[in-house]
Parts: C-alpha cells; structure tokens; sequence
C-alpha cells in the first residue's frame, strides 16, 4: 500500500511537470499574427493553486519553482520573480488546504481567488518598485480575473481526467506530508 501510494505520488509529480512544460509550449504557438486585445489566463499559476490546494503533496516547490522558472525564461519575464511568488503562493495554499478539506468548492474558490489576485498584485507591485516595464493595468486586471474564472474549469478538468481531488477528512493522511 505504501508503495503504490509512493509511487502515485510521484507519478503525479511527474505530470505536473509534463502539463507545465505542456501549457508552456502550447503558449508558444503562433496561433494568430495579430497582437491580442485581451489577456487569457495563466494556466500554469491556476494549475499549481488547484493542485497546491486539493493536494498539495503533488506539487513540491522544487517543481513549482522550476516549472515557473523556465516559464519565466522562456515568456521573457524577470526571470525568478514570479517563480518566487509562486513558492510563496504553493506554500499558503498548502497551509490552506487541510481547512479547505471539509470545506465546500465555493470556500477553496474564494480562498484562491484571493490568493491568485495577490499573485497578481505582487507582480505588479514588484515591477512598479524596481521600474521595469509592464503591461498595461487593464491587461494585469484582465489576466488576473480570468485566472479566477478559469480555477473552477481547471478543477474540474483535473478531478475528472487525472484524479486530482481533496482528500476527504477520513482519508489517510500519509500522503499529505509536507514537502
């Protein structure tokens, strides 16, 4: 029992890092020649609140920090920067996640709601601080509340195809170490 668990662990670790690097290069695409209007959500940073909050043993910082990293990198982002408000977010969903267990969807939503509009806030804030260029405040506003529209979407898309759902208040609680 032990080892199959272990081992679903890291199996869903692994995916992790593959629907990271996934999302990344599905952004890369050049689906259109025309600069957009609007501005979609961040699949990866709604991804890892979902996942920190329902199971947050499925995503460990190192994978947080490296997926986000080379997303960093590859988007031409302040490389670190978001990967280390992501961390940060991943260890507060974390913390968050064993009140949000017996809570309803709509608690977890509202829970990371607030914390995917600070994501959204510190980046801003950041930036602003050390004078580097940034998008437009209606753009930052605009992705920022896509994020929150999508969490329910990307919820429901991880529970149904990958199996990713809060442990229930009986479950074995061997799983939910820290890390």
């Amino acid at each position: 029992m032990g080892s199959a668990s272990a081992s679903r662990k890291w199996r869903m670790r692994f995916l992790y890092v593959l629907l990271g690097v996934g999302i990344l290069f599905l952004q890369l695409l050049p689906l259109s020649h025309v600069p957009q209007g609007w501005a979609g959500p961040d699949f990866i940073v709604v991804l890892t609140i979902v996942w920190a909050a329902r199971r947050p043993e499925f995503v460990p910082v190192v994978a947080v920090a490296g997926v986000v990293l080379l997303a960093d990198f590859v988007l031409m982002r302040p490389p670190g920067l978001m990967a280390a408000i992501m961390v940060v977010a991943r260890q507060m969903m974390r913390r968050q996640s064993h009140g949000l267990r017996d809570s309803t969807f709509a608690n977890e939503w509202l829970t990371a709601s607030a914390i995917l509009i600070g994501i959204a806030v510190l980046y801003r804030l950041v930036l602003a601080v050390f004078l580097v260029d940034q998008a437009p405040l209606g753009l930052s506003v605009m992705q920022a509340f896509m994020n929150v529209a999508v969490y329910p979407l990307v919820a429901i898309l991880s529970q149904v195809l990958v199996n990713v759902r809060k442990l229930s208040p009986g479950d074995d609680d061997t799983l939910a170490g820290a890390t």
